[in-house]
């Protein structure tokens, strides 16, 4: 198995829901995505173990982000995220391989990669300090910026290395902003297991509703705006669909979309998208 098999194996054990679109961009705009992906959901999962104390968490995000900022070439990628090892008893193999899934990106758009991962992990790392405490809609917004919004930020920027591909920025951070959003809806009780509310004091299951659909009614534009037949468009297009249908299937009283429903989903946008 080659490196990029090996990252897109990598990929299709941890999120099936951005394995189908990055697996189906052409040459080195899934490189450069997959390496974006991987990077930040290593980080993410350093986030959210629960066999590591918030301090610690913030300690090893703020060496990732250092390592990150210290990159000059391809051999100083080894380095990135080397103290994880001594914590590969809890950590997963996306986590410990940060390095490599860096590597993985095109020379090209590699540093702006690395830019993003570092300015994100320095946020989750504020965030773990805070306990994700989030009291009024102002820390909501912070936190889905610092998590999601900044990386639809990233993925215009990815488009526009690609093939020029212009976006709307607001609208790039409200395609972030919605699919967290959406996530949070969904995870709600098993944040709460770990101590952890992303809910603002005083809202219910419709706020947080109400507020990603504002955020994905927005998304929607984005989607709308992106040209036809681009690879960007063929990829926001199904993490999309996914986070509308988990949001109607969680107001209907079902805790997520089943495997079906999302085999369901894509399936019939991918048909239509070959039409």
């Amino acid at each position: 198995m080659d490196f990029r098999q090996r990252a897109l194996e990598t990929l299709k054990q941890t999120s099936r829901t951005f394995y189908i679109p990055i697996a189906r961009l052409p040459g080195e705009l899934q490189d450069a995505v997959a390496s974006a992906y991987l990077c930040m959901r290593a980080i993410d999962e350093v986030e959210d173990t629960p066999d590591l104390d918030n301090q610690t968490k913030a300690q090893l995000l703020r060496s990732i982000s250092l390592s990150l900022q210290e990159t000059t070439d391809v051999d100083s990628y080894q380095r990135i995220g080397a103290n994880l090892a001594a914590y590969n008893h809890v950590l997963p193999e996306v986590s410990l391989n940060i390095g490599k899934w860096a590597s993985l990106a095109p020379e090209t758009i590699a540093p702006r990669i690395c830019d993003a991962t570092a300015a994100m992990a320095d946020r989750m790392a504020y965030w773990a300090e805070q306990n994700w405490t989030i009291t009024t809609e102002a820390d909501l917004d912070r936190y889905t910026f610092s998590v999601a919004g900044a990386v639809g930020l990233l993925l215009s920027d990815l488009w526009g290395w690609h093939d020029g591909t212009e976006t709307n920025r607001t609208q790039a951070i409200a395609f972030g902003r919605g699919l967290q959003a959406v996530n949070i809806v969904r995870n709600r009780q098993e944040d709460s297991l770990r101590g952890v509310s992303f809910m603002p004091e005083g809202w219910t299951n419709e706020d947080i509703q109400a507020y990603a659909r504002r955020q994905l009614q927005e998304a929607s534009l984005y989607i709308q705006a992106l040209p036809k037949n681009s690879p960007a468009l063929d990829f926001c297009q199904i993490p999309y669909i996914l986070a509308k249908g988990t949001l109607e299937a969680i107001a209907l009283g079902k805790p997520k979309l089943s495997r079906h429903d999302v085999l369901n989903l894509v399936g019939k946008l991918t048909k239509i998208k070959s039409a």
